[in-house]
C-alpha cells in the first residue's frame, strides 16, 4: 500500500493545484506578464519533464523503436481530442487557411465556448497526465513525483488562464465556471492517477514503459499547441522565453536530484 499512498499524495496535491489556482484567477485579473511567466515555466518544466524523466525511463526499460511510436501514439491521441473539439478544423491565427477555417466554425461551432472547449480538452488531457504518474508510480524510483510537480505547475498555470478567459467571455458568471471546470480538471487527474496505479500496477514493465512514453507524446504535444504559443501571445520584453528555459532548467534539475 506504500505505493498506492504515495501516488495519492502525488495525484491529489496536482490535482487541488487546479481549482487553486481557479480560485485565484476569480479574486483578481492575472497581467498578460503574469500568465506570460506563469504558462511559459508550465510549458517548460513539461517539455523538460518528458525529455529528462519519462522517455529516459522507459528507454531504461524498453528499445527506441517500442518508445518512438509510443511517442507518436500519445501526440496523436491528443491530436484526436483536439480535433473532436474543434470538429476537425484547425489553424494559427497567422495561418493561410484561418479565413477557411473560421467559415467553417460559423457553419459548424466548436463543442462550446473557448473556455468550453480549452476546459474540455485539458480535463480530458488530465486523463492521460494522471494516467502518467499512475503508471510512473507503478514503475518506482521518483517519477511519479517528478511528473506530479510538473503537472502541479501545469494546473495552476492552465486554471489562470481558464479563469482569464471566463472573465473576458462573462463578467458575471466567470466566477462560477472557472470553479466549477477547474474542479472537474482536479478530479479527472485524481481518478486518472489512482484509476491507473490500481489497473496497472501488476502489467508487465514494458507495457508500462511504452504507456509512460505515450505520456511524454501526450505531454509534448499539449506544451507546443497550447502552453508555448500561449505564453508568447502574452509576453513583455521576452518573459515568454526566459520562464520557458528556467521551467526546462527546473525540469532537468528534478531529474537529477530525484
Amino acid at each position: 500500500m506504500d505505493g498506492f499512498w504515495k501516488v495519492a499524495a502525488i495525484v491529489i496535491g496536482a490535482g487541488l493545484c487546479s481549482p487553486i489556482g481557479g480560485f485565484v484567477a476569480t479574486r483578481f485579473s492575472p497581467s498578460s506578464l503574469l500568465l506570460s511567466i506563469t504558462v511559459g515555466f508550465a510549458g517548460g518544466i513539461l517539455i523538460g519533464t518528458a525529455s529528462f524523466e519519462m522517455i529516459p525511463t522507459a528507454l531504461e526499460r524498453i528499445a527506441v523503436w517500442l518508445v518512438v511510436p509510443a511517442v507518436i501514439l500519445g501526440m496523436l491521441l491528443t491530436y484526436g481530442l483536439d480535433m473532436f473539439v474543434n470538429k476537425g478544423q484547425l489553424a494559427g491565427d497567422e495561418a493561410d487557411q484561418k479565413p477557411k477555417v473560421e467559415s467553417f466554425h460559423r457553419r459548424h461551432r466548436p463543442r462550446g465556448t473557448m473556455v468550453t472547449v480549452l476546459a474540455m480538452a485539458t480535463a480530458t488531457e488530465e486523463l492521460i497526465e494522471g494516467l502518467s504518474i499512475g503508471v510512473g508510480g507503478s514503475l518506482g524510483g521518483a517519477t511519479a513525483l517528478v511528473v506530479g510537480i510538473a503537472i502541479a505547475i501545469d494546473n495552476l498555470s492552465e486554471a489562470m488562464s481558464i479563469g482569464a478567459l471566463a472573465r473576458k467571455e462573462d463578467d458575471r458568471t466567470h466566477v462560477r465556471r472557472t470553479l466549477v471546470w477547474t474542479g472537474l480538471i482536479g478530479l479527472s487527474l485524481m481518478v486518472a492517477g489512482l484509476g491507473g496505479w490500481a489497473l496497472l500496477r501488476n502489467v508487465p514493465v514494458e507495457v508500462l514503459s511504452f504507456l509512460l512514453s505515450a505520456g511524454a507524446g501526450a505531454m509534448l504535444y499539449l506544451t507546443t499547441t497550447d502552453l508555448l504559443p500561449s505564453a508568447e501571445e502574452h509576453q513583455y520584453q521576452q518573459s515568454a522565453a526566459i520562464a520557458i528555459t528556467c521551467g526546462f532548467l527546473t525540469a532537468l534539475v528534478l531529474s537529477q536530484v530525484s
